[in-house]
């Protein structure tokens, strides 16, 4: 949704349009690249350019609003996550559910982030939401002292995306003997 609190909130058809967009470019920019034509992306939303283009006058702000939607969803999981299973399991779910987001959405990512510069507030932004939503992970399961007291949700991250990019084109049992390692690199 959009960026800031400082916006109206919208009506319920605007909403509508707003989302089917980003849906919509989401999958037009992952199954064709960054280049998809915008009025491509309005006649397959159902909508008219006059429409997408009051949502997102340039192509970086619908860049900016798929990369937020990406990355809210994923964080989102980190909490639904924390609040349904124990300590070790939600992490562990979590870095599964991350290396898995990597595989499968490195191209839609890739293009994103060569969109938004990433001193920008939107990559700041999203930065933000992802370390805070692995710090509950992480910080409940220390807490419980089920992993090591010196590592905090950054690393998390970092470790997985570092096993996305490095199981991208491996078996899926390459994939799981290596989130094993970092798993058992993690325990207390």
């Amino acid at each position: 949704m959009p960026g800031g609190d400082t916006e109206r909130p919208m009506r319920a058809d605007a909403r509508r349009n707003y989302e089917r967009i980003v849906a919509t470019a989401k999958d037009l920019f992952t199954a064709h690249g960054a280049d998809v034509p915008l009025d491509d992306v309005a006649k397959k939303a159902g909508v008219g350019a006059g429409t997408l283009y009051r949502h997102f006058p340039t192509r970086e702000k619908l860049f900016e609003a798929v990369y937020r939607d990406e990355i809210a969803v994923l964080a989102d999981r980190a909490y639904v996550l924390h609040d349904e299973l124990p300590p070790w399991e939600a992490l562990e779910a979590w870095l599964i559910e991350q290396v898995t987001w990597v595989v499968e959405r490195h191209k839609l990512a890739t293009i994103l982030k060569e969109s938004i510069d990433s001193g920008s507030e939107t990559f700041q932004y999203c930065q933000k939401r992802l370390r805070d939503a692995t710090g509950v992970l992480v910080d409940t399961a220390r807490d419980a002292g089920l992993i090591r007291p010196d590592v905090v949700g950054a690393d998390v991250l970092r470790l997985g995306h570092g096993a996305g990019m490095a199981v991208r084109n491996c078996s899926p049992e390459d994939g799981k003997r290596v989130l094993n390692v970092i798993l058992d690199g993690l325990r207390a």
